[in-house]
């Protein structure tokens, strides 16, 4: 005989809920506590693409006394975050799963793994290609006499923003694969909206990055070419589809 739980099934999610929360949490103070120890080190490593840009002599400064403390520690614990993001997932994941039919499921371990792929991708392309032509340029027009002195949590702000930017920016082909698998798009419909989606693209990299041209159209250009491949992957997820049906 089964024994059935005497919990509502609301209570029982809330609970499920709760623990899986738990998990996440401790993922990320685990990854937080093994950065820690390098932060200033994590921290340095991250403001190489300006400090290699500067002027000799130049360097970066703190004007809040407790910076140099919290401005590594700080960008440890977004770090623990983004190396726990397949954790997080994999929890969310757990919940949702269960509910979900054999097809859906097929689907959709392949858009979680592409869509930490992308973001993960889109942070690195900030930092290696963004950041070295960003950096280059904003020291390169400053006025004469002006001495360049970064605040390190301005330019902590600064990544921070930049990263979270290009990492959800890099997830447009996930969103126009789901959109078109869903039925809420055809791809000739996404296709005939491309004057539309290139325009709006540059309207995000103004939004999302500094009033710079260079990190919005480097922002702006990917975004483009991801909607693309986007439509591309819909068209032969489509075909699969169709001769799967036959």
């Amino acid at each position: 005989m089964s024994t059935q739980s005497s919990k509502p099934p609301f209570i029982e999610h809330l609970i499920e809920i709760r623990q899986r929360l738990i998990r996440a949490i401790a993922a990320i103070l685990i990854c937080f506590m093994g950065l820690a120890f390098f932060a200033n080190d994590i921290y340095t490593q991250v403001a190489t693409p300006l400090l290699d840009v500067m002027p000799e002599g130049a360097g970066m400064i703190a004007t809040d006394v407790a910076a140099p403390f919290f401005a590594p520690f700080k960008l440890a614990f977004m770090l623990a975050i983004v190396l726990a993001f397949i954790y997080l997932l994999h929890q969310m994941w757990g919940f949702v799963a269960p509910g979900l039919y054999s097809h859906e499921k097929r689907l959709a371990m392949p858009i979680l793994f592409s869509s930490v792929l992308l973001f993960y991708s889109g942070i690195a392309f900030a930092f290696f290609v963004v950041f070295p032509l960003a950096f280059a340029f904003f020291t390169s027009v400053a006025p004469e006499g002006i001495t360049i002195a970064t605040d390190i949590s301005s330019y902590l702000d600064f990544v921070l923003k930049i990263f979270i930017a290009f990492g959800f920016a890099f997830e447009v082909p996930i969103v126009v694969f789901v959109m078109c698998w869903a039925g809420i798009a055809t791809v000739k419909g996404l296709r005939e909206k491309r004057p539309y989606v290139i325009v709006s693209a540059f309207v995000l990299g103004m939004l999302l990055t500094p009033p710079d041209v260079i990190s919005q159209t480097l922002l702006a250009i990917p975004i483009w070419f991801l909607y693309e491949f986007g439509i591309i992957m819909a068209v032969l997820a489509g075909k699969g589809k169709e001769t799967h049906n036959e």
